[in-house]
């Protein structure tokens, strides 16, 4: 370390635990000056003012708990090493800490004065390399860029005149085509797409590592999306004679996600799962709750492939990965799916990661944020440490008679966001971002605190506003409605962001019951495709 003293910040709520570590820290290097702060908050509030050398940090602590601590922490301040002070000796909760970024992991109680100073001298000294390494990878990474960029878009010309040509034949516009030559064509034409493909995939990897790639996250329901790519890709593993099975955690609550961007990356996974995998067996694609990682949800993708070894298991992160050997061990290729996906999933704020043995396959997993309505809801259902005495769920249910596009559909979400965000009062309530169920129905929510005869006035203005909206003129039907919201009893001595996250759970099976209520109608109206709203208004055209 520098002659100048180290500065160190120790973040500690346990008055005894934190006199203790500057103990330690005192035996190991009197040399030190030591920063304390008893909350997450304040410590990153001195992160700000200024950035120490190491940080001391206890995982659990008034205002975060778990996980959570650490990530807030890296996300602050990711250049700054982290050492993990933690009174459990737990091995899963270590290594997760580890492959989450911290640089070591002590129990309280178990390590002396030496001991720390050595960990906190090797977490220097390994987040040194590790930026050094990182710069290093960055400017590998923007040559490459720039070269793949000029290299992709200077094939797209040449390859298009093909396919035109080809397409032209194939059509018999230049003359009639005997059969041998039709299926010579056709080769060439596959051939053609796919290159096309890859050049495509060549320019998404590009974008995504240039950070050039936009995320427009919502609620989510990731199940859904799940089933979707599982349904696209079946019938190419069909061909293959490859199985798709699926396993879905019912427990999985609403994932905060770019649905688009999601499927992508699940597609992506399971395609490269299908090509390495050998005929006649089957991919498991997978999505489930961990206790270890509670605001996130895990999804898997397991083929049985011929998997990878333990020596080339470790540069599976590398943008420019070839995976060595195919199922008969004589292909090789590089995957710019993988690049995209493991992009995709740092944009969520999640990890990807890899799990294989040689000979028996391979276990792709990525991780993606839950969506917590309660710290959503916390600020406009509380007041002075209290549940506010009336709460109202206001639903309003949006639905098209005719086909919209993806981007239309956006669009007219956002919009409708948009106006109902103008109905609420700051701080009397607030627009639950929306969700969007099969054949395009928008569910969007008003949690309000406030009295029936204030919940009548709030859905008047809400139906005033999508009266008035022009994206909703041409097929929109739409209904609104109210319904107070059961609250646990003020009797009860649970803390009270056990009372809110209750309510939150009470308002997400509210939510459901009205989501599953226009499924099954949609389902008992095939013909129009998204059944009726019952109760629900036409927009007018001439407002």
């Amino acid at each position: 370390m520098s002659n100048q003293p180290t500065h160190v910040l120790l973040i500690e709520d346990n008055q005894g635990d934190a006199d203790l570590v500057r103990l330690r820290l005192v035996e190991s290097n009197s040399d030190l000056e030591v920063s304390c702060a008893d909350r997450l908050s304040t410590g990153l509030a001195a992160l700000a003012v200024k950035p120490p050398a190491v940080v001391l940090l206890d995982l659990n602590l008034p205002d975060s708990r778990g996980a959570d601590t650490f990530r807030e922490v890296l996300h602050r301040a990711p250049s700054v090493p982290v050492v993990v002070l933690s009174g459990r000796d737990d091995e899963d909760l270590a290594i997760t800490a580890i492959h989450q970024g911290a640089q070591d992991y002590l129990v309280k109680g178990q390590f002396d004065g030496r001991q720390l100073g050595r960990a906190m001298r090797y977490a220097v000294e390994r987040q040194g390399l590790l930026t050094a390494l990182d710069m290093s990878r960055k400017q590998q990474v923007q040559f490459k860029d720039q070269f793949l960029s000029h290299l992709s878009h200077e094939l797209r010309t040449p390859l298009t005149c093909a396919h035109q040509f080809v397409t032209i034949l194939l059509n018999e516009l230049a003359g009639p085509l005997a059969s041998e030559q039709r299926d010579h064509l056709e080769t060439i034409l596959r051939s053609v797409n796919q290159v096309r493909v890859m050049i495509g995939d060549l320019i998404e990897a590009t974008r995504a590592e240039s950070g050039k790639t936009i995320l427009e996250a919502r609620c989510v329901v990731v199940t859904e999306v799940i089933q979707q790519a599982v349904a696209m890709l079946r019938v190419t593993a069909g061909k293959k004679g490859i199985g798709l099975e699926v396993r879905l955690d019912p427990r999985i609550p609403l994932v905060w996600a770019d649905p688009d961007r999601v499927f992508q990356a699940l597609v992506n996974l399971i395609e490269n799962a299908i090509t390495f995998s050998a005929p006649e067996k089957s991919i498991l694609v997978e999505a489930r709750l961990m206790d270890l990682d509670p605001g996130f949800v895990h999804v898997s993708v397991e083929d049985t492939g011929s998997g990878i070894r333990p020596e080339a298991k470790t540069l599976t992160s590398e943008r420019f990965f070839q995976i060595p050997g195919g199922i008969d061990g004589s292909r090789t290729g590089w995957c710019p799916g993988l690049d995209i996906t493991k992009e995709l999933v740092r944009l969520h704020g999640g990890r990807l990661w890899a799990e294989s043995q040689p000979g028996y396959g391979s276990t792709v997993s990525f991780t993606l944020p839950l969506f917590s309505l309660a710290k959503f809801l916390f600020p406009v259902i509380t007041d002075e440490g209290h549940l506010r005495r009336s709460i109202v769920l206001i639903t309003a249910e949006i639905a098209f008679q005719l086909p919209l596009g993806v981007g239309d559909w956006r669009e007219i979400s956002q919009r409708c966001e948009e106006l109902l965000r103008f109905c609420v009062l700051p701080g009397e309530g607030i627009v639950v971002p929306a969700t969007e169920t099969a054949g395009q129905v928008g569910i969007f929510l008003i949690v309000a605190s406030t009295d029936e005869h204030g919940a009548k006035l709030l859905m008047e203005r809400v139906r005033s506003q999508l009266r008035h909206c022009d994206k909703l003129k041409a097929s929109g039907v739409f209904k609104v409605s109210a319904r107070p919201i059961p609250l646990p009893s003020e009797e009860t001595s649970s803390p009270l962001e056990t009372l809110v996250q209750i309510v939150a759970e009470k308002i997400t099976e509210m939510a459901a019951s009205v989501r599953n209520k226009n499924v099954e109608i949609r389902n008992q109206s095939p013909k129009i495709g998204r059944g009726p709203l019952q109760g629900g208004n036409r927009v007018s055209p001439q407002h």
